[in-house]
Protein backbone atom coordinates (compact mmCIF):
# COMPACT_ATOMS: atom_id res chain seq x y z
CA UNK A 1 0.00 0.00 0.00
CA UNK A 2 2.82 2.41 0.87
CA UNK A 3 4.48 1.72 -2.47
CA UNK A 4 1.24 2.53 -4.31
CA UNK A 5 0.79 5.75 -2.32
CA UNK A 6 4.33 6.81 -3.21
CA UNK A 7 3.73 6.02 -6.89
CA UNK A 8 0.50 8.05 -6.93
CA UNK A 9 2.02 10.89 -4.90
CA UNK A 10 5.07 11.18 -7.13
CA UNK A 11 2.91 11.18 -10.24
CA UNK A 12 0.54 13.70 -8.66
CA UNK A 13 3.44 16.02 -7.86
CA UNK A 14 4.69 15.85 -11.45
CA UNK A 15 1.19 16.33 -12.88
CA UNK A 16 0.44 19.28 -10.62
CA UNK A 17 3.66 21.05 -11.57
CA UNK A 18 2.94 20.35 -15.25
CA UNK A 19 -0.57 21.80 -14.88
CA UNK A 20 0.77 24.95 -13.26
CA UNK A 21 3.31 25.41 -16.06
CA UNK A 22 0.66 24.83 -18.73
CA UNK A 23 -1.59 27.43 -17.11
CA UNK A 24 1.22 30.00 -17.01
CA UNK A 25 2.27 29.25 -20.60
CA UNK A 26 -1.24 29.23 -22.07
CA UNK A 27 -2.58 32.27 -20.24
CA UNK A 28 0.56 34.41 -20.51
CA UNK A 29 -0.33 37.62 -22.29
CA UNK A 30 -4.02 36.80 -22.69
CA UNK A 31 -6.38 39.61 -21.82
CA UNK A 32 -9.37 37.43 -20.99
CA UNK A 33 -11.03 36.02 -17.92
CA UNK A 34 -11.72 32.70 -19.70
CA UNK A 35 -9.74 29.91 -17.97
CA UNK A 36 -7.80 28.76 -21.04
CA UNK A 37 -5.06 27.12 -18.95
CA UNK A 38 -7.59 24.92 -17.14
CA UNK A 39 -9.37 24.15 -20.41
CA UNK A 40 -6.15 23.09 -22.16
CA UNK A 41 -5.02 21.01 -19.15
CA UNK A 42 -8.35 19.15 -18.99
CA UNK A 43 -8.39 18.35 -22.72
CA UNK A 44 -4.70 17.38 -22.82
CA UNK A 45 -5.06 15.28 -19.66
CA UNK A 46 -8.05 13.52 -21.16
CA UNK A 47 -6.01 12.70 -24.27
CA UNK A 48 -3.11 11.39 -22.16
CA UNK A 49 -5.37 9.20 -20.01
CA UNK A 50 -6.86 7.77 -23.22
CA UNK A 51 -3.37 6.80 -24.34
CA UNK A 52 -2.52 5.31 -20.94
CA UNK A 53 -5.64 3.14 -20.80
CA UNK A 54 -5.21 2.05 -24.42
CA UNK A 55 -1.69 0.85 -23.58
CA UNK A 56 -2.97 -0.78 -20.37
CA UNK A 57 -5.61 -2.76 -22.24
CA UNK A 58 -2.90 -4.31 -24.43
CA UNK A 59 -1.93 -6.39 -21.40
CA UNK A 60 1.84 -6.67 -21.57
CA UNK A 61 2.75 -3.13 -22.66
CA UNK A 62 2.28 -1.46 -19.27
CA UNK A 63 2.52 -2.71 -15.71
CA UNK A 64 -0.14 -1.90 -13.12
CA UNK A 65 2.36 0.39 -11.37
CA UNK A 66 2.93 2.44 -14.52
CA UNK A 67 -0.82 2.69 -15.14
CA UNK A 68 -1.37 3.95 -11.59
CA UNK A 69 1.58 6.35 -11.86
CA UNK A 70 0.43 7.81 -15.19
CA UNK A 71 -3.38 7.72 -14.91
CA UNK A 72 -4.03 8.29 -11.22
CA UNK A 73 -0.86 10.19 -10.37
CA UNK A 74 0.17 12.35 -13.32
CA UNK A 75 -3.23 12.74 -15.00
CA UNK A 76 -4.94 13.16 -11.63
CA UNK A 77 -2.55 15.94 -10.70
CA UNK A 78 -2.53 17.44 -14.19
CA UNK A 79 -6.24 17.64 -14.87
CA UNK A 80 -7.99 20.27 -12.87
CA UNK A 81 -11.59 19.43 -12.26
CA UNK A 82 -11.63 21.25 -8.96
CA UNK A 83 -10.31 24.36 -10.70
CA UNK A 84 -12.85 23.73 -13.45
CA UNK A 85 -15.70 23.71 -10.93
CA UNK A 86 -14.42 26.84 -9.22
CA UNK A 87 -14.02 28.68 -12.54
CA UNK A 88 -17.60 27.75 -13.46
CA UNK A 89 -18.92 28.99 -10.13
CA UNK A 90 -17.07 32.27 -10.68
CA UNK A 91 -18.63 32.63 -14.15
CA UNK A 92 -22.08 32.00 -12.64
CA UNK A 93 -21.44 34.61 -9.96
CA UNK A 94 -20.27 37.10 -12.61
CA UNK A 95 -23.22 36.15 -14.83
CA UNK A 96 -20.84 35.25 -17.69
CA UNK A 97 -23.22 32.61 -19.01
CA UNK A 98 -21.80 32.45 -22.54
CA UNK A 99 -18.33 31.69 -21.21
CA UNK A 100 -19.83 29.28 -18.68
CA UNK A 101 -21.57 27.26 -21.40
CA UNK A 102 -18.47 27.26 -23.61
CA UNK A 103 -16.27 26.09 -20.73
CA UNK A 104 -18.61 23.30 -19.61
CA UNK A 105 -19.62 22.15 -23.08
CA UNK A 106 -16.19 22.53 -24.62
CA UNK A 107 -14.40 20.77 -21.77
CA UNK A 108 -16.80 17.83 -21.86
CA UNK A 109 -16.95 17.51 -25.65
CA UNK A 110 -13.25 17.99 -26.34
CA UNK A 111 -12.25 15.94 -23.28
CA UNK A 112 -14.29 12.95 -24.43
CA UNK A 113 -13.04 13.43 -27.99
CA UNK A 114 -9.43 13.59 -26.76
CA UNK A 115 -9.81 10.31 -24.80
CA UNK A 116 -11.22 8.67 -27.92
CA UNK A 117 -8.42 10.05 -30.14
CA UNK A 118 -5.78 8.88 -27.65
CA UNK A 119 -7.21 5.36 -27.75
CA UNK A 120 -7.47 5.40 -31.56
CA UNK A 121 -3.88 6.64 -31.86
CA UNK A 122 -2.49 3.80 -29.74
CA UNK A 123 -4.62 1.19 -31.49
CA UNK A 124 -3.44 2.45 -34.89
CA UNK A 125 0.22 2.30 -33.90
CA UNK A 126 0.16 -0.94 -31.95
Amino acid sequence: MLKTLLIVGTGGFIGSVMRYLVQIFVEKGLATTFPWGTFVANVAGSFIIGIVFAFAEKGNLMSAEWRIFLAVGICGGFTTFSSFAYNNLTMITEQSFGQLLWNIGGSLFFGILAVYLGIILVRAIF
